[in-house]
């Protein structure tokens, strides 16, 4: 079970990172085994040869044995929130029966043994092992992993002010049954229902614990060489009597598995994160330190006022069996919604589409922003976002109108107007002058220069800049300086050859940085017409065709390596991402995808055939 658990723990930490207060919480993960068994059966997962091989060597992380006890195709959640109050964290897992899993804590987790006792209420077992402070609590249909993770103050932190946020803190209370299932977004910074146990800090006591029998002591979070200090011993002794009345009230009246309406059930994973939890954490955990620096906490920005700029994030995966994508929602407020649909409001300069290539580069990337919006929204951005009572709000009006005084959002937008496009075209053998350091016989450092072959890549950089004189002035001052050298329409960079000669042109209103002149369409070429397609529904989108990409890069590797890669280029046909323009209820999405060249099986067990294969070509 250990294994287990801490797979799933930390798979939800790696992807985004309930039964707390119903009135808050502070991440949901959701893994939706009822839609991902539809694609791929959990059996043949478990038993890819590439998994048996593993388990024939680690015999202790076979996760079929699982499959005895957990329902692997039903939802598997893990919850919990970060703040101060009552910090915690929440794994729920549908099981088997409640039979399965005290044998199996018996037989494989010393449970009734040298490792604690199950403690068995008819209803509902609980077992917390020896040494840790994480619970496991189970009836016939489900099995919860919980603990409060309320740790006693170090010196870095202010006491005082902790202490009194715990002895505020009740958090019993919050597991009624009837307010335990839909769990809605926090929208309270604090919890405090009276006549409930406290987790209250003791009195201040260093003096170091003595037990009677060696085998009585208990481990610091594991550490044996942390001191377990009385004050520790009856801070964790208060805060294991409130996690076993918490479990008390998750089961005595029935477990009820907890929901939440921010998770996409059509996912195959889900995650949401409250942001200005997330944030409140980040804060109260570095305000401290902060101030020991001349009092600099007192200038940061109020925590709460990020949470009112973004809501929350979503991170959702989806395993299909022609790709896997991960989707990135990112849940606005109304007014930031506001800019951030003004800022990707960009009607593209047609003039770019004259140096896209005509043809597909092995990979690109394509960005388009207003930048005049952007520069214009930027002030009353900050005049929201640092709110703080050490700050006057005519203070703040005063800075914002100097950034606004001080950039002229007309001219400067025009610098660069939002449009940005990056290739990469292919790869090419060059003669370079390349540097190398030595000491001669004096033991002074010696540069030589040698010409050497390199593999290049072939790139190139494209934006717009719609000032009249700028660009031409910079380009000019480039040559007086001996910068630039003038070819015809176009500028070559002196100095560096590490990719070769970089050339610099400028048409107009179109920026081009590029190592070769040879790929440029005038506008036409079925590329070009695909990209605007693409770019007329994404402020931002790009491709890597993985195939091409290992065909022009790999001739420079050895056979196993090139054999390796070959076998990649022939599953994935590539990868890309995209973010749509418009915004849908205040939600801005971005999309990466993998593409499959193969769609009669699911891409989990493709992405594990790949795998066995590369390791068997060893």
């Amino acid at each position: 079970m250990k294994h287990f658990y801490t797979l799933i723990f930390l798979f939800a930490t790696y992807f985004t990172f309930g039964q707390a207060n119903p009135n808050r919480y502070d991440y949901f993960v959701q893994f939706n085994g009822n839609q991902l068994s539809k694609k791929v059966s959990v059996d043949a997962v478990l038993n890819h040869p590439i998994i048996t091989k593993y388990i024939s060597k680690k015999p202790d992380f076979d996760l079929r044995k699982y499959t005895d006890i957990i329902q692997l195709d039903q939802k598997i959640t893990v919850h919990g929130n970060f703040l101060d109050s009552v910090p915690f964290y929440q794994v729920t897992i549908p099981i088997k029966s409640k039979e399965a899993v005290t044998k199996y804590l018996i037989e494989k987790q010393g449970a009734n043994g040298n490792n604690g006792s199950i403690q068995d209420f008819e209803k509902y077992a609980v077992f917390t092992p020896n040494g840790v402070k994480r619970t496991f609590a189970w009836n016939d249909n489900h099995l919860v992993v919980f603990e409060l993770t309320k740790r006693l103050p170090t010196k870095f932190y202010d006491k005082t002010t902790s202490a009194a946020a715990m002895d505020s803190v009740s958090v019993v209370d919050y597991y009624e049954k009837d307010t335990i299932g839909e769990i809605p977004v926090r929208d309270v910074p604090t919890m405090s229902v009276p006549n409930s146990p406290k987790i209250a800090e003791p009195a201040t006591n260093t003096e170091p614990v003595v037990f009677s029998d060696p085998a009585d002591e208990y481990l610091y979070d594991g550490n044996p060489y942390e001191e377990y200090t009385a004050e520790q011993a009856e801070f964790d002794k208060k805060l294991a009597e409130s996690q076993s009345e918490i479990i008390k009230k998750l089961f005595e009246n029935g477990f009820t598995a907890p929901t939440s309406s921010k998770i996409n059930v059509a996912a195959d994973i889900s995650s949401w994160v409250d942001y200005g939890g997330m944030i409140s954490t980040l804060y109260s955990a570095y305000s401290y330190p902060m101030s020991l620096f001349g009092g600099f906490n007192n200038y940061l920005p109020m925590q709460k006022n990020f949470g009112n700029f973004v809501k929350g994030v979503n991170l959702d995966f989806y395993f299909d069996n022609d790709n896997a994508r991960i989707e990135e929602i990112v849940e606005y407020s109304k007014e930031i919604a506001e800019v951030v649909s003004k800022i990707g409001d960009r009607k593209i300069n047609r003039n770019i589409f004259n140096y896209f290539p005509a043809e597909k580069p092995l990979g690109y990337m394509s960005y388009h922003i207003n930048t005049k919006a952007a520069l214009e929204k930027f002030p009353a951005l900050m005049t929201d976002m640092f709110q703080n009572p050490k700050f006057a709000k005519e203070d703040i009006l005063v800075i914002t109108d100097l950034i606004s005084t001080i950039v002229d959002e007309e001219a400067t937008a025009k610098l660069f107007d939002g449009d940005l496009s990056a290739f990469l075209y292919d790869v090419k053998e060059v003669e370079v002058m390349s540097k190398k350091y030595g000491y001669d016989d004096n033991y002074e450092e010696k540069v030589t220069e040698e010409k050497v072959k390199k593999t290049i890549p072939l790139f190139s950089v494209v934006f717009t800049s719609t000032h009249p004189t700028f660009g031409d002035k910079l380009l000019q001052l480039g040559v007086r300086k001996k910068v630039l050298v003038q070819n015809g329409n176009y500028y070559q960079i002196l100095g560096t050859k590490e990719y070769g000669d970089i050339y610099i042109l400028k048409d107009k209103d179109v920026v081009v940085v590029s190592n070769t002149l040879d790929y440029f369409s005038k506008g036409s070429g079925s590329f070009v017409k695909e990209t605007k397609k693409d770019l007329g529904k994404n402020a931002i989108f790009g491709k890597l065709n993985i195939s091409q990409t290992v065909r022009a890069f790999g001739t420079n590797t050895n056979e196993d390596e090139l054999n390796k890669l070959n076998k990649i280029a022939a599953q994935f046909s590539d990868f890309t991402m995209e973010s749509p323009k418009k915004l849908v209820d205040n939600k801005f999405k971005f999309v990466i995808k993998l593409n499959s060249l193969q769609n009669n099986k699911n891409i989990i067990l493709q992405t594990l055939d790949l795998a066995d294969e590369m390791m068997d070509s060893k």
